[in-house]
């Protein structure tokens, strides 16, 4: 596991514990040498076409972000780069659950997986990989105004109620991501999974918080086109990492739309090509339209429908009273009065109290192991909100400390017992706790006895926020749900293994470290050995013409590979890009866009 100081980035080094939980070692040894090519192949077809259409200045953006089209990023200088930028970076495992994704860019921090797609499937993967996520997200980082959009959004995101229902998709999507770039999977397994996640999409029901938002980072960060609909510019990761999309979202066939707040209507399919992409014309649109969506979420509204958000979460969720306090835990019960106003909440199982983010101290999990209940609003015929009444006040009302008081509300709940303790934070009434309590609601239900033990009552005249997780995730010691299914790891047989090695040994001719004089040995036994590779005859195609070395054997790749276009037509286009790079040299479209 990464020692999170050693990155020398303040980002990386913030992160709270329930985040850290996802990150792995990058370990940059296992990159093979045909990862590195395909690496490159795919960052030099990017550079090549992406250069006219993506927003930002792609190899700039590279740069600055410490990418290089030579060879897979390594993280420590990733992160050397990003945090002159103000940002960071950490490796993971595959997808991770939507709410924590969000919640690194709201702490400025890229996740990266640390796979690579398969030479299979160089054009577009399913699984997040390298290349999406740092060829993808990093290089656009340098335009501020879009990294600020990204981590507002992340910010956003984190509070974002979500269902249980969410997470099954999670699991689902991920584990079809995994089948679908694993090695010689029975497509029988694939089949049963796309059926697996396609019936849990039918029947999720009403999409949650974050299902909805999530629409929004797809097709933006991942999808999204700025400009016109008539010459939009590409700078979503999806767009910017998959060489078949970018190259194909201009076609008729998929529409472009104006990104509004209509666009949260638009479900997504990542296992397929997007049928419509959605144009912004600036960047502070994006943040228009996520202000409009954020006043209908539960953290700005509060009230009744949050509450209910939160029971229907099923999952650690945090109400704020009017006071400033927050009561965090699993939401399970509420009470509304005839107005429909929030009378009464409840949660069960472990629960806590905080103020501004902090947990109160001796209110954590184990003090609330079974749970907390409180009353929610003003006292009947007391214009004054309870959080508002000095001490004074309070005790002209018979609430003072070690005395007898009786407590009605407006609802109708009454509270009867000895007042133990009263607590104030900036001059607020937080919650007083009370010994020998009764606590019923108008109907005269009993909501809390005596032998229950010392009651807390919760002070506020409404809930004003509602919000995913505990208000203090680190004392709370929340534990993000995340997935006991790793990726795929790839074990290499013995002519895979030798693959590899001449692989490296065209990139050692390549970059001057070995003579080219074995070039003619290493395509002969690539071609016998290894008929359905494509890639290095491209590679070696490419030292025998830049270098101007063993024109026969050019001529003969050249051949080659045009036999090959023609009898396997799932590599033509990959082929055929391959030779417009050779001969349009990306290093010298680099060099002229640098001058």
């Amino acid at each position: 596991m990464n020692n999170f100081n050693d990155f020398n980035n303040p980002q990386v080094a913030n992160l709270p514990r329930h985040l850290r939980q996802f990150i792995v070692d990058q370990h940059y040894e296992k990159y093979t040498p045909v990862d590195q090519a395909v690496w490159r192949y795919v960052m030099r077809q990017n550079y090549s076409y992406l250069r006219q259409v993506a927003y930002y200045p792609y190899i700039k953006g590279l740069q600055r972000a410490g990418l290089s089209i030579e060879r897979i990023p390594d993280l420590q200088t990733m992160n050397d780069n990003l945090s002159k930028l103000g940002w960071g970076a950490v490796t993971v495992d595959g997808f991770i659950p939507p709410a924590a994704f969000m919640e690194y860019q709201a702490y400025r921090v890229l996740v990266i997986a640390a796979d690579i797609r398969q030479l299979n499937h160089i054009e577009y993967t399913p699984a997040p990989d390298i290349i999406h996520e740092s060829a993808g997200h990093a290089p656009i980082i340098a335009d501020r105004d879009y990294n600020n959009y990204l981590s507002y959004i992340g910010s956003i995101g984190a509070k974002a109620m979500f269902s249980a229902a969410d997470f099954e998709l999670y699991e689902a999507i991920r584990h079809l991501s995994i089948l679908k770039e694993a090695v010689n999977v029975d497509e029988k397994e694939i089949d049963l999974a796309e059926k697996k996640l396609q019936e849990i999409s039918d029947q999720l029901g009403e999409p949650s918080e974050m299902a909805l938002l999530s629409r929004l980072h797809w097709w933006t960060v991942e999808y999204g086109l700025i400009g016109t609909l008539e010459d939009p510019k590409i700078y979503g990761a999806g767009l910017l990492s998959s060489i078949g999309e970018s190259a194909s979202f201009k076609d008729k066939s998929v529409a472009k739309l104006w990104y509004t707040i209509d666009t949260v209507n638009y479900a997504y399919d990542i296992t397929k090509q997007q049928p419509q992409l959605f144009v912004t014309p600036t960047f502070q649109n994006l943040i228009d339209v996520l202000e409009q969506f954020a006043d209908t979420m539960a953290f700005r509204r509060g009230g009744v429908e949050s509450i209910d958000k939160a029971i229907s979460c099923k999952n650690p969720a945090t109400a704020v009273y009017s006071s400033g306090l927050q009561v965090s835990g699993v939401f399970t019960e509420k009470q509304a009065d005839t107005e429909g106003e929030l009378s009464y909440l409840k949660t069960s199982g472990a629960s806590a109290l905080a103020v501004a983010g902090k947990q109160l101290e001796s209110h954590g999990k184990s003090y609330h192991a079974d749970g907390f209940s409180s009353p929610v609003g003003k006292l009947k015929d007391v214009e004054k909100p309870l959080e508002s009444l000095s001490l004074q006040e309070l005790a002209d009302l018979g609430i003072s400390q070690t005395q007898q008081a009786s407590l009605t509300f407006k609802s109708g709940i009454t509270v009867n017992g000895e007042v133990k303790e009263i607590l104030r934070h900036d001059e607020k009434n937080i919650l007083i706790t009370f010994d020998k309590c009764t606590v019923k609601d108008s109907d005269g239900k009993l909501l809390f006895q005596p032998e229950w033990g010392t009651f807390d009552m919760a002070i506020g005249e409404k809930i004003v926020s509602v919000f995913n997780g505990a208000a203090d995730k680190d004392a709370f010691e929340e534990i993000t749900p995340m997935s006991t299914k790793p990726t795929a790891k790839v074990m290499y047989d013995e002519p895979t293994q030798k693959l590899h090695e001449h692989y490296a040994k065209v990139r050692m001719i390549r970059e001057g470290e070995l003579e080219a004089d074995e070039l003619p040995v290493i395509f002969s036994f690539l071609k016998k050995n290894y008929p359905g590779d494509w890639l290095a005859a491209l590679e070696i195609l490419e030292i025998t013409h830049h270098k101007q070395v063993f024109p026969a054997l050019e001529v003969e790749i050249r051949a080659y590979l045009s036999n090959k276009m023609e009898q396997d037509p799932a590599h033509q286009k990959l082929i055929k890009d391959g030779l417009h790079v050779i001969e349009n040299p990306v290093t010298q479209l680099i060099t002229e866009e640098e001058q």
